[in-house]
């Protein structure tokens, strides 16, 4: 089985826990030992481009503003060719207080990774968000799993478990009996 790579940036721990949270749940369906975690904080392109199967998890800050280790890798990730690469996004945004900003940072990676001619999988729907606009929103549904642990943390664990099961199927892996 293709091992998982899944990438997180963090400042607060939020989107650590998240990121160690998916793992456990993703390994709970197709096996230990299938995802390596990875904090981006100076990683290189190559670190990245050996894997197919890929979770990019990623809070935005403030107004749109990206986490400043993953707002430093963008030009190693411009260098990587998607292509034949699955990726899902999850991250972390506030919907009230920055409501025209919400999770804009998974739209951004998201538009680059297609660009350079990956395949997006874990789109959810924007019912039950309170947000003005995103770039992670494209019509009814987010590019990926977008979480407010801020104001609906209490919705965190359902969001991530229904997430988990969708990409697992999504990859196309069996599922560990």
């Amino acid at each position: 089985m293709a091992k998982i790579g899944l990438f997180y940036g963090t400042d607060t721990g939020n989107t650590e826990r998240v990121a160690k949270r998916i793992k456990e749940l993703v390994e709970a369906k197709i096996g230990a030992g299938e995802v390596d975690v990875q904090e981006i904080y100076k990683k290189k392109a190559e670190d990245m481009a050996n894997y197919n199967l890929l979770i990019l998890g990623m809070p935005t800050w403030y107004d749109g503003e990206l986490q400043g280790d993953w707002e430093s890798y963008i030009s190693e990730m411009e260098q990587i060719d998607f292509t034949g690469k699955t990726v899902a996004f999850f991250g972390l945004g506030d919907q009230y207080g920055y409501a025209s900003y919400f999770c804009d940072a998974l739209g951004l990676f998201a538009e680059l990774v297609e660009k350079k001619n990956g395949m997006l999988i874990g789109l959810t729907s924007v019912n039950g968000y309170e947000h003005d606009f995103s770039k992670a929103q494209r019509g009814d549904q987010f590019v990926g799993l977008c979480l407010d642990t801020d104001n609906q943390d209490d919705l965190t664990e359902q969001r991530t478990l229904q997430w988990v099961e969708q990409v697992v199927s999504e990859f196309g892996l069996a599922q560990a009996s």
